[in-house]
């Protein structure tokens, strides 16, 4: 993978990596003071519509490490990424029903959600659009116009085979207000301000004409506001899921939008009034002074390795409402990050921070966050992976992916 350098980015990156020292392999279950936030990005995600469904019924290994991390862990508040999204819910009872809601090998106690909170994604969408240039619109049909999987999905409003591939769960102990939640899937990408509009290095102009650059939707998935009314008050949960940055050309159009997926965070919870950014129900405005709030997902930005503006992940974790933190650690992610770069593959960020592994051609990354804003405070935090000789490492390969915990100290809020 490509590596955009910028001296004072790995700066940065490098004090983070010194502020915590914290060791969190494995995690209790939090204090009874303590609210504990978590992302993970589960690989619970099928190629066949209603494949995931399919899977939970017939019973899925995979999805029984998963509930078993999340029976070790407990998070009182968890977004799910990679979990297909079916308008009926019927995935997600299933995996809470036969999966959380049973003692899971190498897991714990059973884990009872009362609260949840699904919708749609833009994955697997058809846009109608030749959004991959390749000279043909694909109809999202299996086999209509001669298309392939592949070319249904870049075709869709965010890549994806089926509608609802690679959606979004949150799960929650504490009551959501759904109807005061915020959804910013169909917000236009060229309607925020300096958008990085992709240009095709071979001709020098815009890789999407006039005609497309407009009607381009932002987000991949989806970016949620979910507020959440916790014993300490109102918490905003923050869920998405940018695009990787990877998978296009020297037009590095994946790059862009994940850089301003990202930034859409950034705006969202800076001051002024962003008459541009307006939410599904037509509501526009960012987060309200003093509110508070964790961004939490599988952003897929590396503040200093891997593909990606980098940039874009270290505005947002240096923004002034986000709270500076020990970053979250663990000992398996640096035993396979040191493995990497004895194998070739070197880190420039601290090994103890990555996330997941994506294999020899990539190695492991940081790209999961849990960010509390200011006004919170962290008692403590980690990633779940094991070291490869620990026993619980048996359960904690049901993703690529890791993961990641933070509690947040229960103080009583009177913000929005």
């Amino acid at each position: 993978m490509s590596i955009h350098r910028s001296s004072l980015f790995l700066l940065l990156t490098m004090l983070s990596a010194c502020a915590g020292r914290e060791p969190a392999t494995a995690a209790s279950a939090p204090a009874a003071t303590a609210l504990r936030v978590a992302t993970y990005n589960a690989s619970l995600y099928d190629d066949a519509a209603g494949g995931l469904v399919g899977r939970l019924r017939r019973g899925d290994e995979g999805a029984r490490k998963i509930a078993a991390v999340l029976q070790r862990v407990r998070p009182d508040l968890v977004l799910l990424n990679e979990f297909d999204y079916d308008a009926e819910g019927r995935a997600a009872d299933l995996f809470q029903r036969d999966y959380l809601a049973r003692p899971q090998a190498g897991g714990g106690a059973a884990l009872h959600y009362p609260y949840r909170y699904l919708a749609e994604v833009n994955t697997g969408v058809p846009s109608g659009l030749d959004l991959d240039r390749n000279g043909t619109v694909a109809s999202g049909r299996n086999g209509g116009n001669g298309d392939t999987a592949r070319d249904r999905g870049n075709d869709a409003w965010g890549y994806g085979l089926h509608p609802g591939q690679y959606g979004m769960l949150v799960l929650s102990r504490f009551p959501i207000d759904a109807a005061q939640a915020r959804s910013f899937r169909l917000l236009r990408w060229a309607a925020m301000p300096g958008a990085r509009r992709p240009v095709d290095p071979a001709t020098g102009g815009y890789w999407h004409d006039d005609a497309v650059w407009p009607r381009l939707r932002l987000s991949s998935k989806s970016h949620w506001d979910v507020p959440v009314d916790t014993p300490a008050g109102r918490l905003h949960l923050l869920a998405s899921h940018p695009t990787p940055p990877v998978f296009d050309g020297p037009e590095d159009r994946n790059g862009a939008r994940n850089a301003d997926e990202i930034r859409l965070w950034r705006e969202y919870i800076s001051p002024g009034a962003h008459g541009w950014l307006c939410d599904d129900a037509g509501v526009c405005g960012g987060l309200a002074d003093g509110a508070r709030f964790v961004i939490a997902g599988d952003l897929n930005n590396d503040p200093a390795d891997g593909d990606g503006h980098h940039e874009a992940i270290v505005e947002l974790l240096e923004h002034p409402r986000v709270l500076r933190m020990p970053t979250p650690r663990s000992d398996g992610g640096a035993q396979a990050a040191r493995a990497y770069a004895a194998a070739g593959i070197a880190r420039r960020g601290a090994p103890e921070h990555v996330t997941g592994d994506f294999g020899p051609r990539t190695g492991a990354l940081r790209l999961d966050y849990v960010l509390p804003s200011t006004g919170l405070e962290v008692r403590g935090s980690g990633v779940f992976w094991p070291p490869a000789s620990d026993p619980d490492a048996a359960i904690a390969d049901g993703s690529d992916h890791h993961l990641v915990w933070v509690d947040l100290a229960l103080q009583p809020s009177s913000g929005p």
